[in-house]
């Protein structure tokens, strides 16, 4: 068993920055695929970004390329997402998740995805 803890989520302006963690226990982190997904009220949960646990093959969602990075530090068992530019439309509870695949694989979809954690809230303002 994986236990996941989000944290780091806030209520912050448009155009501000912020720096989600997922703190790991119970398991290393080190053989999982992580991923970040997130929902908004009255909207089903979407893929935002995932890291594969070998050769660290990321991939992202459109709507968030070049703003969202993904990374991990298997060290400290923590799976992290930095938010930059952030939007009123990327508001939204933020999930992150363990998935049980091949070391250099990134799925993007959450049925696959083994663990989640609780969740962190971000809430961004116009």
């Amino acid at each position: 068993q994986v236990q996941l803890v989000e944290s780091g989520g806030g209520l912050v302006q448009a155009g501000a920055s912020l720096k989600l963690s997922c703190a790991a226990s119970g398991r290393t982190i080190r053989s999982y695929a992580m991923g970040w997904f997130r929902q908004a009220p009255g909207k089903e949960r979407e893929f935002v970004a995932a890291i594969s646990w070998i050769g660290g093959a990321r991939y992202s969602a459109d709507s968030v390329k070049g703003r969202f990075t993904i990374s991990r530090d298997n060290g400290k068992n923590t799976l992290y997402l930095e938010l930059n530019s952030l939007k009123p439309e990327d508001t939204a509870v933020y999930y992150c998740a363990a998935c049980e695949s091949g070391p250099f694989t990134a799925p993007t979809r959450a049925h696959e995805y083994n663990y989640w954690g609780q969740g962190t809230q971000v809430a961004v303002s116009s």
